[in-house]
């Protein structure tokens, strides 16, 4: 098993590019803990730190629209994440497939 200290040698949190493994589109950008992420491991499905609520929240529990961990990659740097994801249903809270819908230029 991997040393998953050295991702969080810059701090409690690392960010985590979520996409879909099937399209390869980005659908959401969340952050993990080391307990987040380590569930995120022994579960096989994505767990998150609530930055607003300050609590681990599993993807999907009460919508449905779970996110099944197919890889998952750390940067050059070990300061972000990659996760590829079998995507149920919406990605986003607001219904959205994907969180990047809001189109700037």
């Amino acid at each position: 098993m991997q040393d998953l200290d050295k991702f969080f040698k810059k701090g409690e949190l690392i960010p985590a590019i979520v996409k879909d493994v099937k399209t390869g589109e980005v659908l959401m950008l969340a952050y993990m803990n080391r307990e987040s992420l380590q569930k995120t491991i022994e579960t096989g499905y994505t767990w998150f730190w609530s930055r607003s609520r300050q609590e681990l929240w599993n993807k999907g529990a009460t919508s449905g629209h779970l996110q099944k961990v197919i890889s998952m990659y750390g940067d050059c740097d070990d300061d972000t994440l990659l996760v590829n994801v079998e995507q149920t249903g919406a990605a986003c809270h607001t219904g959205n497939y994907t969180c990047f819908f809001n189109q700037i230029i």
